[in-house]
């Protein structure tokens, strides 16, 4: 489990390159220039592997690849904490299993409760999505849903896609920090704090 969440982690601090001045990457979204999204103070531009100068061509794709795996990582983060707090569905989640939504664990042990036929619906899901829904070819990140229904300036436009990408940085860090906390520590968030026992590297804080 460790050497997943390592690996995950390494993988995700790859698309963590904001930039400048190689090539235009512009994309649809009012031609706003992805090269100038992300650039943060006091990181500025971030690019310890140089790959801006590298391997300028696939700056877009990896963008990509940031702003979905930070979408993905706030929704995470989210139902974490709501889940912890024992915010769940009524019913049942598995009729045939006997399995109510109340019977799943909080914390990464919670996926090894769900059957696996409701795990392949979720695969499923998640393919349907990735291929026709909000496909991965569209490297923009805009699926004409719009921002509440509605219209931003180019100026709001901006900000609010500087936001989400680091908001989008602060999740994927967050939710993969609160699984190695879980794996280190045996408890999930919720008893971590319940018991004052937020450090994993000792008792107590």
């Amino acid at each position: 489990m460790k050497v997943a969440v390592f690996a995950a982690l390494v993988a995700s601090a790859s698309a963590f390159a904001p930039a400048q001045q190689k090539s235009k990457a512009t994309t649809s979204l009012a031609m706003v220039n992805e090269l100038e999204l992300g650039v943060t103070e006091p990181l500025g531009v971030y690019d310890p592997l140089g790959w801006l100068d590298t391997q300028p061509e696939k700056f877009e794709r990896r963008r990509a690849v940031e702003r979905k795996h930070g979408r993905i990582a706030m929704a995470a983060v989210v139902g974490n904490i709501v889940h912890n707090n024992h915010i769940v569905f009524d019913g049942y989640l598995s009729p045939s299993s006997n399995l109510k939504f109340s019977d799943v664990p909080t914390g990464v042990d919670g996926i090894r409760a769900i059957p696996a036929a409701g795990l392949w619906q979720i695969f499923l899901f998640f393919g349907l999505v990735e291929l026709a829904w909000m496909p991965s070819s569209k490297y923009d990140g805009d699926y004409g849903v719009g921002y509440f229904g509605t219209n931003l300036t180019p100026e709001n436009k901006i900000r609010k896609l500087n936001v989400e990408l680091n908001n989008g940085r602060a999740a994927m860090m967050g939710i993969f920090g609160n699984m190695v906390g879980e794996c280190l520590t045996g408890q999930t968030m919720y008893e971590q704090y319940a018991a004052g026992h937020i450090s994993p590297f000792k008792e107590g804080f």
